[in-house]
């Protein structure tokens, strides 16, 4: 089969390899589309490949090709999801059904051979089925929606409350669709792009404020009628946005940092004071696992990907790319800000 294959650094090439077979308890997947993920671009571009050569690639959607020896959930022809954690599932945490925590974890397209490829092979279980209703690019945005949701329930999410997303980015608008989905009173994304908030418009979300503005913390506020926001959900990992959470917080509200950080941050006495003087919770979210593996993040993201109410829009994607160009698509991601959405890598184009 063809697959995208990371030799070194700013080396990945389509070039023929093995197809894997699925063993007992596996599931062979004829790959459809893959998103390229912002963990997979240090993999290339930088210095956070586990091994080489290796094959990256864990947003992926397809269709199962053929089981392995015991599989009774999946056959030929399902539209499948990839579920790419991969956890021990005896150490202390898996136990506790916290396999995001898992220190002996393998993750397809990383530790092991992903999707940038034709086929990837994966157990059973990661490997979640999807209605025909639901199209392959969908599929690919499971992984990103899944992420989201399980930051929303690590604050203990509840309905009624005003809600801040920090970030218009993938993860985000998802972040403020569950939000919604949820019960929301009202749902508020902050982006530094226009464009960006006009699609969280186009999904259903109540408002967007542009905090290039000078008076973006005015705004924020006067929506809330002063409080500041039950809930702040910080999506962009970017020091001056999980700032801002502290500020637009409402006493007693929840903060979860969903984003990951790439430089060091600091905050001054009177920044970290807002936790102290609102009492409000502050959480971090790692990945989008619960008990029963893989838990309901994927189960909801299935059903509501089904009925609608998890919306979905072509702005997302920012291109559509075939395997044989893999590439050139992390060359995309060389030029800061070049690439606004997510790109899709056709295994099949």
């Amino acid at each position: 089969m063809k697959a995208g294959v990371v030799h070194a650094k700013n080396d990945i090439r389509f070039e023929e390899i093995k197809t894997p077979v699925p063993e007992k308890g596996q599931v062979l997947v004829k790959v459809k589309y893959t998103g390229i993920c912002g963990s997979d671009v240090p993999r290339v571009n930088g210095d956070a490949c586990h091994f080489f050569p290796n094959v990256l690639g864990h947003e992926f959607s397809g269709v199962v090709e053929t089981v392995g020896e015991g599989v009774s959930s999946l056959k030929p022809g399902d539209r499948v999801a990839g579920v790419p954690l991969v956890p021990c599932m005896e150490c202390e945490d898996c136990r506790k059904g916290n396999y995001s925590l898992c220190k002996h974890y393998s993750f397809i397209g990383s530790r092991e051979y992903g999707s940038f490829a034709e086929y990837v092979a994966v157990p059973e279980k990661n490997a979640v089925k999807f209605e025909d209703s639901v199209s392959f690019e969908q599929g690919a945005f499971f992984e990103p929606a899944t992420v989201a949701l399980h930051g929303l329930l690590r604050t203990g999410y509840q309905g009624g409350e005003d809600v801040a997303v920090l970030g218009g980015g993938t993860i985000g608008l998802f972040t403020a669709q569950w939000a919604k989905i949820f019960g929301a009173k009202r749902v508020t994304v902050f982006d530094i792009s226009d464009e960006r908030l006009k699609l969280a418009k186009k999904l259903s979300i109540d408002n967007g404020i542009n905090t290039l503005e000078e008076d973006f913390m005015d705004q924020a506020m006067a929506l809330t009628g002063g409080k500041g926001f039950g809930y702040v959900y910080e999506t962009a990992g970017v020091t001056t946005t999980m700032k801002y959470a502290f500020r637009l917080a409402a006493n007693k509200a929840g903060v979860c940092f969903i984003g990951t950080p790439t430089k060091e941050l600091s905050f001054s006495v009177e920044e970290w004071e807002n936790m102290n003087r609102k009492e409000f919770t502050l959480t971090g979210s790692w990945m989008s696992y619960s008990a029963p593996f893989p838990g309901k993040e994927w189960e909801l993201t299935a059903h509501y990907f089904k009925t609608g109410q998890l919306k979905f829009d072509d702005s997302l994607i920012f291109k559509k790319l075939p395997l044989s160009e893999i590439a050139d698509a992390f060359e995309l991601y060389k030029e800061k800000g070049a690439v606004k959405g997510k790109i899709l890598i056709d295994s099949e184009g």
